[in-house]
């Protein structure tokens, strides 16, 4: 009776442990096969706003994204 309980939370709880860490590759993996914003993106959106940038500008943007990835 109470093995069955204790394999029961331990299978539970080393689902969750299991998961999570799958779950951390394959976001981690997306992430970097498919980044979330490009240099190309960047220039297509200031272009859109109505302004010319320049590379400093794109340069600094790209800094800025990835110190928040």
């Amino acid at each position: 009776m109470w093995r069955d309980i204790l394999y029961l939370v331990v299978g539970i709880i080393g689902g969750l442990v299991a998961g999570f860490f799958i779950a951390k590759h394959m976001f981690q993996k997306q992430l970097k096969e498919n980044p979330p914003i490009s240099e190309e993106m960047i220039k297509t959106l200031m272009r859109g706003m109505g302004r010319q940038p320049s590379q400093k500008q794109v340069n600094q943007l790209m800094k800025q994204m990835q110190r928040y990835q």
